[in-house]
């Protein structure tokens, strides 16, 4: 395989496109001035959404973080490999363990060639073999944990999360200022290469807690007459970002042959200023606020700017989609589906009629340690909020605002109810309990 890969990096060398990947954190699909933000400048990424595809019906796998970066990871429903709630740096509040067994996209990556690299939040396993080198990445410098309780100090319950590797480091200024750096550092010394690189930057901005730079925060105030204190706040730390995501995309060549995807993992957080509009529901929920999310992809010369895909997307498709256009083998058996045809305007009704599945196990009093489920079938849409209330059903071509559930229409019920019996059944063989250490113990 080794002679392969380097046979092939030969002759096809610089043909293959680099591929810049980037997720935000809780980034609520209104919260762009790309998606109709009124008090929001967020100049860099709207560029973005202009000059390539912008995905009008984007799904997140989970509304909460971890589910949603596994499902990117492996291009599976994320309980099919043991990660159906949040990864914590406690054992009691924990609720997923990345299968050992999944292949992963950098491994993915790796296989047709490329270098491979993740800059920013990890939040997938803090030990071995569940750390980003573990689990295929060339190069790392980020975060292991969940979330920053400060982005300067970059602690987590007093402890340590900043790596690069596998060594601890303590790295001076706001965490997504030293992500965007690290980003553009990594893409001018890939640029020198001949192999091309696939880089999943990957920001916990804007992530609680809401801690804009104070002059990013000063000029919002200043600029928006009115605003709230807590929007001012988010709005700066979202538009800081986009200033980031401004320089790393300075970095690439401006005739390179390179992707650049734009996505988050989730829904934005309501009580800390976060609008998800004209969705209803937030991050946590399985209303369409808390899994929308906004999404483009840019390949200069392949994908049309100003275009747009309206068919539906979740983010395991994204695995089985930069395969594709990398040249790279997909894994068997992964629910992902590649939406390229779509993306490049030709006929993708394969990928509508699929019938789609979100779950979330979480903790607490609200949730109890169980999960909670959505499922999607055309319009259809069946969903609960916390285990311990009953489905509701809605028809979302008739109702996208989920506004009123139907009482009626017992086998359009039965039916989803099936699907997801079958999945839960499928999913209950695959562990999500594993190894978490002793927070002072990690080195």
């Amino acid at each position: 395989m080794a002679i392969w890969v380097m046979l092939l990096s030969q002759v096809i060398g610089k043909e293959r496109p680099n591929i810049v990947f980037i997720m935000a954190d809780d980034l609520g699909i209104g919260d762009l001035s790309s998606h109709g933000a009124k008090d929001m400048r967020t100049p860099n990424i709207d560029k973005l959404m202009q000059s390539g595809c912008r995905f009008d019906n984007a799904y997140a796998n989970c509304p909460v973080c971890s589910p949603t970066r596994a499902a990117f990871l492996t291009g599976r429903y994320p309980d099919m490999v043991g990660v159906p709630g949040v990864i914590r740096t406690h054992r009691a509040n924990n609720w997923g363990y990345l299968s050992e067994s999944a292949k992963t996209i950098p491994q993915v990556m790796k296989g047709a060639g490329y270098h491979t690299a993740l800059i920013g939040k990890w939040h997938l396993g803090l030990v071995e073999p569940n750390t980003p080198l573990g689990r295929g990445f060339d190069f790392f410098k980020g975060y292991l944990g969940d979330m920053m309780d400060d982005y300067y100090n970059h602690r987590r319950h007093g402890v340590n999360y900043m790596s690069e590797g596998r060594k601890r480091i303590d790295p001076k200024g706001h965490a997504t200022d030293l992500f965007s750096d690290w980003a553009v550092n990594y893409i001018k010394e890939r640029n020198s290469k001949e192999d091309p690189f696939f880089l999943f930057l990957s920001y916990n901005a804007p992530h609680t807690p809401i801690q804009p730079p104070n002059d990013w925060y000063e000029k919002v105030k200043q600029r928006e007459e009115g605003i709230g204190k807590a929007r001012a706040k988010l709005v700066a730390l979202i538009e800081h970002m986009d200033y980031g995501i401004g320089k790393v995309l300075k970095a690439i060549p401006e005739k390179s042959n390179t992707i650049i995807v734009f996505t988050s993992d989730n829904g934005g957080q309501a009580n800390v200023g976060a609008r998800n509009d004209p969705w209803k529901g937030e991050k946590q929920q399985m209303w369409e606020g808390g899994l929308r999310v906004p999404a483009c992809v840019v390949w200069p010369g392949h994908i049309k700017a100003s275009s747009s895909y309206d068919g539906i997307s979740m983010t395991m498709d994204w695995l089985p989609t930069l395969a594709e256009v990398a040249g790279a083998a997909v894994p068997e058996g992964i629910e992902g589906q590649s939406l390229l045809s779509g993306i490049q305007g030709k006929n993708d009704k394969a990928i509508d009629s699929r019938t789609l599945i979100w779950v979330r196990r979480e903790g607490g009093g609200m949730y109890r340690g169980q999960d909670y489920y959505a499922v999607r079938q055309g319009p259809w849409k069946l969903l609960q909020n916390k285990s311990t209330e009953p489905f509701q059903l809605y028809n979302l071509a008739e109702d996208p605002g989920e506004t009123s559930p139907i009482d009626g229409n017992n086998k359009v019920r039965r039916t989803l109810e099936q699907v997801l019996r079958e999945h839960v059944r499928s999913a209950g063989f695959v562990p999500w309990q594993g190894r978490i250490p002793d927070p002072e113990k990690v080195e």
